[in-house]
């Protein structure tokens, strides 16, 4: 892929959810389950990043780095085995930061660099 391919684009926040560039694929503001525990926020946003994937032909195994955000830093020990579940022994780099989120439900954000190689 020779051009960069952008979707999922809002005009309102001056962002795309997805975008493309040769064999990488960018995505980000991955939330769900806004309100609920850090535990089913923490699922739901890796729900939507498998979707997003879903929709350019990756899988969760295709991610390489996440940059995991979270209103409270201590959730951070949640998320680990979290991580076994969900990518099956296929671990991405990551780090992750405590933030403040622009709605008070959210407890949990991730973005995603994924390979498509």
């Amino acid at each position: 892929m020779r051009e960069i391919r952008r979707t999922e684009i809002s005009d309102e926040w001056a962002h795309s959810g997805i975008v493309e560039a040769g064999d990488y694929v960018f995505i980000s503001y991955c939330m769900g389950n806004e309100g609920q525990s850090i535990e089913n926020q923490i699922h739901g946003a890796f729900d939507v990043l498998s979707e997003r994937l879903e929709t350019v032909g990756l899988t969760l195994a295709s991610v390489v780095k996440m940059d995991c955000l979270f209103k409270d830093i201590a959730d951070l020990s949640y998320l680990g085995e979290i991580i076994k579940k969900r990518f099956g022994g296929n671990y991405p780099s990551r780090k992750a930061f405590e933030t403040k989120f622009v709605r008070e439900g959210i407890r949990f954000q991730v973005d995603a660099i994924a390979f498509r190689g």
